[in-house]
């Protein structure tokens, strides 16, 4: 028996906790950390008595987050219970949405991830194969993408926080009980780890673009679960390993190393015991980081296992055209549409625009210097290379620079307009940060201006040519380089005031004539 190919087959569900000012289903601040069990009520604490009552915004939020990755809005759902027993579920159920949830059929177009044609892994052939066949691969613009099916976004809350210390204590927070989730499962399109990273670092961007979520992936802001299973072929027979699910995946690395060794160790598995595939059958895994290994955390059969019922506290709810309407109007252009047009626009290369784009305020504060620039590409170039820099080692954010897109906008015409030069211009700029003053002022007060005047020009290089005899000495005996040298005195002469290029045609044609 020998193994002709395997193929990796993923599904991702992510959960995303959304910007409301509330928890889900009370007037609770929704709000990471905190002293712990401070944030809480009878209704998040699930005390008998207590009635849920869906927050302002939250379903909003919900549609926009289904908008932005291309769902269907429900026009009418409801809320379910979930059931199941885990110390930080309060309630001992979730509440959820099961058979009718607010978005459907959407779908992540993914850049498309190159590999080898065969990669020896483990003394095996591993080839990712498209086992949906051509229909997923979208081209657009001259870029080819993978398509990656979503199959459903629902809402629901989220649970509590169990804190385990140094294995003597444990504690439990339940401060982020009730805090509103969207839960965004995929169809199992995914057929390699790094895809599996890629579409949850798409999801994040196009969510904090749309101002759905923060996206924090360290405070578990949000987090994946990740479905794996393999095709593998021996002897020309095509078997399916059993499902595992790997919960609470909360980093891009985690995601791509929990799948790769559980691929890894779904082969072995196979290749030793022929553990046949289930379809109600999935096994619920832990990724132990430390160790670089999956653990196994429990087993579930199906969702009978949850008994899902309909919330009784809760009436199914219409959802109006009007709320679809406003959630459309807040989705705005997304990140890779941008991109596009940002390169059909101005020319900038694959670098500019994904730098560029990397956040939504970057991208509007881009845009808004790039109006009335005489050299857009410069505007990006000020930007990449001097404002991002700066905000890097300052550890600020666009909107915490102290100037508007008018100064940089300002300043690039002062470069391309010679009043000038590159030189002064980073003088300019440092200027500009340190008081907020416009190039313009900061050009006048400083004596900076670029003096274009031949004559005033002409003046000074016929004082330098006469200063240095040797140099002009050294021209006629064929040292062409010496009119560099008499241009840079006759600049330093003008105190950087001079242009550059009238001073270096002058010097060039008076050498000429002597």
């Amino acid at each position: 028996m020998a193994i002709d190919k395997y193929e990796i087959v993923i599904g991702c569900e992510i959960h995303t906790q959304l910007l409301t000012k509330t928890k889900a289903f009370c007037a609770c601040e929704n709000k990471y950390g905190g002293m712990p069990n401070t944030r809480v009520c009878p209704v998040c604490l699930g005390l008998p008595g207590a009635m849920p009552r869906i927050s302002k915004g939250y379903v909003e939020l919900g549609a926009v987050a289904g908008l932005a990755l291309n769902c269907n809005i429900a026009r009418f759902t409801k809320f379910d219970r979930k059931h199941y027993f885990y110390p930080d579920l309060a309630k001992g159920y979730q509440i959820t949405q099961y058979d009718i949830p607010l978005c459907t059929d959407g779908y992540v177009d993914l850049p498309m991830l190159h590999y080898p044609k065969d990669e020896q892994e483990g003394g095996e052939k591993f080839r990712p194969v498209n086992f949906k066949g051509e229909n997923c691969i979208i081209e657009n613009a001259g870029k080819k993408y993978r398509r990656v099916r979503i199959e459903r976004i629902h809402l629901e809350e989220d649970v509590g926080k169990s804190l385990h210390l140094q294995g003597a204590h444990s504690y439990i927070d339940y401060n982020r009980c009730g805090t509103p989730l969207v839960e965004i499962v995929t169809k199992p399109d995914m057929s390699s780890p790094d895809e599996a990273a890629l579409f949850m670092q798409t999801v994040q961007e196009i969510l904090r673009y749309v101002r759905v979520t923060n996206g924090n992936l360290e405070e578990g802001n949000m987090r994946c679960d990740a479905n794996i299973n393999l095709n593998v072929w021996e002897d020309g027979k095509l078997y399916h390993t059993p499902i595992s699910e790997i919960k609470n995946l909360n980093s891009f690395k985690a995601i791509r190393e929990a799948t790769a060794y559980e691929a890894k160790r779904q082969l072995e598995e196979f290749i030793n015991d022929r553990q046949p595939f289930n379809a109600g059958f999935k096994v619920t895994m832990g990724w132990d980081e430390a160790k670089g290994q999956t653990v196994v955390q429990r087993t579930k059969n199906s969702f009978v296992d949850y008994r899902f019922v309909v919330e009784p506290d809760i009436k199914p709810f219409s959802v109006s055209e009007e709320l679809i309407a406003r959630a459309g109007s807040r989705v705005g252009e997304l990140p890779e549409a941008k991109r596009i047009r940002l390169q059909k626009d101005y020319g900038l290369s694959d670098f500019d625009v994904e730098t560029l784009t990397s956040t939504r305020d970057l991208a509007l504060w881009f845009e808004e210097a790039a109006k009335g620039a005489k050299d857009v590409k410069k505007v990006a170039n000020w930007i990449l290379a001097e404002l991002l820099a700066v905000l890097n080692e300052q550890r600020k954010t666009i909107n915490e620079v102290n100037i508007t897109p008018a100064h940089i906008t300002e300043l690039v015409n002062a470069i391309a307009d010679k009043k000038i030069s590159n030189a002064q211009g980073k003088t300019v700029f440092a200027k500009m940060l340190e008081t907020a003053k416009l190039p313009a002022q900061i050009i006048k007060e400083e004596g900076m201006e670029t003096v274009s005047d031949t004559g005033a020009i002409e003046s000074i290089v016929d004082t330098v040519i006469a200063e240095n005899p040797k140099a002009v000495a050294d021209f006629k005996s064929g040292k062409t380089n010496v009119v560099g040298w008499l241009t840079g005195q006759v600049m330093k002469a003008s105190k950087g005031k001079a242009n550059p290029g009238v001073a270096s045609k002058l010097v060039s044609e008076k050498l000429a004539k002597l």
